[in-house]
């Protein structure tokens, strides 16, 4: 005779393995999305540690879903789309947060900083504990970190030699869209034109613009070097960026999960700076190897004639009282 099945036994066998499945649903519905947004290519170096640095670091628990070469947000308009509840991170210029807060244009003033070592210094003091407690208060975004992405210098098609401020006097030099970026161009000596990073190497090739500054590092992994002559090193901006998340997001979430999102910034930070210091000492002579001329100008005249335009601008009655004085003992 064959043994009676209980249906007792089987519905309490069947709602106790429901009950264990929900855990792993619940687990899997909890992930944790992080919606980031760049300028950069999907083939720049900065990119490939993004994911393997950061993303990686983030473990399970996140949904991390970085966009590349501006196609999700356009180059600038990333802190409104934090603001808004678009985006939770991304890699922000001090120049776009210039924009909303005018005191940061401390920060923009080519020659401010001295170096990158500089740079960091100022970032860790509590002028940077100051200037991102702007950022939350008034913007509602959190620096998470401040990598170092090289140094800026002027990359030119036509050959003219570049000595002084003096001799880019009508030169059409790109920078990005924004005051206060076009005022460096303008402090230079140059004819700014407003252009998306993503334009440059087109521009460049038709002459719609005659040059263009960025670290040699970008200069690379963007090819503007196929249709440039020289690179003068000016060296007028210890160029960075500054890994944000919404403070709406960082808020949201736990203490062991801002742990986790502080140290994965942290790596990131740490890594894209040491990248960006080994193409520093690497990209010169490969820049060479191209045909461009690789010079330094007189940048002592740079300096000199950069800051004298900035300390007579309406920029500077934005900076906070001593704190330039502070920056320059650090």
């Amino acid at each position: 005779m064959k043994n009676p099945i209980n249906r007792r036994v089987l519905l309490g066998a069947a709602t106790a393995l429901c009950a264990a499945a929900l855990p792993t649903l619940s687990m899997a519905q909890a992930k944790i999305e992080l919606i980031y947004s760049d300028t950069v290519t999907e083939a720049d170096p900065r990119a490939t540690i993004l994911k393997d640095v950061f993303g990686k670091s983030l473990g399970p628990e996140f949904d991390f879903k970085p966009y590349f070469g501006a196609t999700l947000f356009k180059q600038g308009t990333e802190p409104v789309a934090m603001q808004r509840g678009n985006l939770h991170l991304a890699n922000l210029a001090a120049f776009d947060v210039q924009k909303q807060i005018p005191a940061w244009s401390i920060v923009t003033t080519a020659y401010v900083f001295r170096d990158h070592i500089h740079m960091k210094k100022v970032f860790d003091s509590d002028v940077g504990k100051e200037l991102f407690a702007m950022m939350e208060k008034q913007m509602g975004i959190k620096v998470l970190s401040v990598p170092y992405i090289g140094t800026r210098h002027v990359g030119l098609k036509p050959k003219k030699k570049i000595n002084t401020p003096a001799d880019l006097a009508g030169i059409k030099l790109r920078m990005p869209p924004g005051e206060g970026w076009q005022f460096v161009g303008t402090a230079m000596g140059a004819n700014p034109t407003p252009l998306a990073f993503t334009e440059v190497y087109t521009a460049l090739q038709t002459g719609a613009i005659d040059g263009q500054d960025n670290p040699m590092g970008a200069v690379k992994s963007m090819k503007f070097y196929e249709v440039s002559s020289q690179i003068v090193k000016t060296g007028h901006l210890i160029a960075n960026n500054l890994f944000a998340i919404s403070l709406a997001k960082w808020n949201s979430l736990g203490p062991a999960q801002q742990k986790t999102v502080q140290e994965a910034a942290d790596k990131f930070a740490a890594a894209v700076t040491a990248q960006a210091l080994k193409d520093d000492s690497e990209q010169e002579a490969f820049m060479k190897q191209q045909g461009l001329d690789v010079y330094s100008p007189d940048v002592a005249a740079f300096r000199k004639h950069v800051l004298d335009v900035y300390s007579k601008s309406k920029f500077a009655a934005d900076w906070p009282a001593g704190m330039l004085d502070r920056i320059n003992k650090l």
